[in-house]
């Protein structure tokens, strides 16, 4: 199953994390903006949030700018309860992500709520 722009599309809860590194290390970011509902919430730096896909291509394009390289990090099993989940990655160094996963009509998932340094 892909998406409109022929990217593999999350077909458990874990995809997300993966496929959050692979995408970002390609610089892709449509492929990123792509792993998140449209209305998603995604936290940055100082309480601020970006909220929805114009947001958060804008949070990426600046991220992705200087072409940064992401390890993988451990990504945990995800805990689920019906068409919600709970994904989350340790990072090196210490560091940890969460997210909320939501199981579309279609049957993939997306990320509607996105943590990703709830250590920081």
């Amino acid at each position: 199953m892909a998406d409109s722009g022929g990217r593999a599309r999350a077909l458990v809860p874990e995809d997300l994390g993966r496929f959050f590194v692979e995408r970002a290390n390609a610089g892709d970011v449509e492929g990123l903006v792509a792993l998140y509902e449209p209305g998603a919430v995604l936290a940055l730096p100082d309480n601020e949030v970006a909220t929805g896909h114009t947001e958060i291509r804008r949070v990426y394009e600046q991220l992705l700018a200087d072409r940064p390289q992401f390890p993988a990090g451990e990504l945990r099993p995800a805990l689920r309860n019906g068409d919600f989940a709970l994904t989350s990655t340790r990072l090196a160094g210490g560091g940890a992500t969460v997210e909320v996963a939501r199981r579309q009509p279609d049957g993939s998932w997306l990320w509607l709520l996105d943590q990703p340094n709830v250590l920081g």
